[in-house]
């Protein structure tokens, strides 16, 4: 089969390789017909996080129809159409059983590697490093799933498939982000990042009871598509200082919730831009935390900080004091995504929340490397490249 894989930095290619077998009773095989680039997938192709090795497949976040079953697998049968949670989870062990599934103790064969960054092994995750499993990802024809039925829901007929390909990732991120944010009914929310994560944090915190939700970001069809589709409002970080409007459009209060959904590669403006850039390219720091900062700084006293962008490892210049004088609360994690599927579908039944916008590029699989760059460059408007890999190549 062909699949897009990882070369280096920025170097991505479509090459053939072989298809994926059933190695597990509980397995399953997947033909792929959507897979979206996600904004934690830069952060592989831009270097930043470790273990990647040449001819790794790219891709976490899909749909797909079953195409072969383990025989231990009861829940899904050849012909389903599913989407697949981009998060592994063994369902045995005790946080699966809790809902806790990134925190799964059994799906990441390479755990002992995670030990000596996060001190403990987390869940395995599709196409996303050795680091979490060494797993082949869903820019390809076929993947192996498995766990397949912990990891694989069936679609219902009536949700689209340019609407069912978020909720393997960037929907229950999004809403996961909000639910950690402890919205009440009236509150005010500010979302660092109008990305496809930040865009379902926004949709989920009106759901949960935000009266008002307001939108950090510098590229303009983001914050537009923010106004649009999800009914933020919004702060260009360019165009002015974003914890002097917050103050100020808050009555002095700040923000009740403040969600980060940006994460390691932040970016911010003077000084602080090129301090961090710097202590990043030297390995001073492995993380730009403008975001965190500034949500920490920016968050009334009492209020709650949610962080589902994604860290690597250390972070420098982080305002602890502030932290701790203001009383604040902070909760964060990779998405729990199993515990959310079933009701994000209900919600997107009833048009609560709607994710079909942000499938702004369809595109082939021998265009993966283009759609990356587009991606990668915010440009053309693109707020979600979906690879198609059953399309004519």
């Amino acid at each position: 089969m062909k699949a897009l894989c990882w070369n280096g930095v920025k170097d991505l290619k479509v090459e053939k390789v072989d298809d994926p077998k059933i190695l597990n009773e509980r397995d399953a095989i997947v033909k792929v017909t959507m897979s979206s680039v996600c904004g934690s997938d830069l952060h592989l192709i831009n270097g930043f996080v470790p273990s990647m090795q040449a001819g790794d497949i790219l891709g976490h976040e899909f749909i797909g129809e079953i195409v072969e079953v383990g025989p231990e697998v009861r829940q899904l049968a050849v012909g389903d159409r599913v989407v697949v949670v981009s998060i592994i989870g063994c369902g045995e062990c005790e946080y699966c059983k809790d809902e806790l599934w990134s925190l799964c103790d059994n799906s990441n064969p390479n755990g002992i590697l995670q030990k000596k960054v996060f001190q403990y092994p987390t869940a395995g995750i599709f196409g996303y490093s050795h680091l979490f499993g060494g797993y082949a990802g869903s820019h390809a024809e076929y993947i192996r799933v498995p766990f397949a039925d912990h990891g694989a829901f069936k679609i219902p007929d009536d949700i689209p498939d340019e609407k069912a390909v978020f909720v393997s990732d960037g929907v229950p991120t999004g809403y996961m982000a909000a639910e950690m944010a402890d919205i009440k009914p009236g509150d005010v929310v500010a979302v660092w990042g109008a990305g496809g994560v930040g865009q379902m944090a926004i949709q989920a915190a009106y759901h949960l009871g935000a009266e008002r939700v307001i939108a950090i970001d510098s590229v303009d069809y983001r914050l537009a598509a923010a106004a649009t589709h999800s009914k933020a409002e919004v702060i260009n970080y360019r165009d002015a200082d974003v914890l002097d409007v917050l103050k100020e459009s808050t009555g002095g209060r700040g923000p009740d919730c403040c969600i980060d959904a940006v994460g390691m590669e932040a970016n911010s403006t003077g000084i602080e831009h090129y301090y961090d850039r710097t202590k990043q390219f030297l390995k001073l720091e492995t993380d730009r935390p403008a975001v965190l900062r500034q949500a920490i700084a920016a968050c009334r006293k009492g209020g709650t900080v949610s962080v589902v962008g994604v860290y690597a490892g250390f972070a420098d210049k982080i305002p602890m004091g502030l932290f701790l004088n203001k009383g604040l609360t902070m909760r964060g994690g990779q998405m729990h995504g199993q515990r959310y599927v079933p009701l994000l579908f209900e919600l997107i039944r009833e048009g609560r929340i709607d994710p079909a916008f942000m499938l702004t590029h369809p595109t082939p699989l021998r265009d993966g490397p283009k759609a990356y760059e587009l991606f990668n460059g915010r440009t053309d408007g693109c707020m979600r490249a979906v690879i198609m890999p059953q399309q004519a190549n």
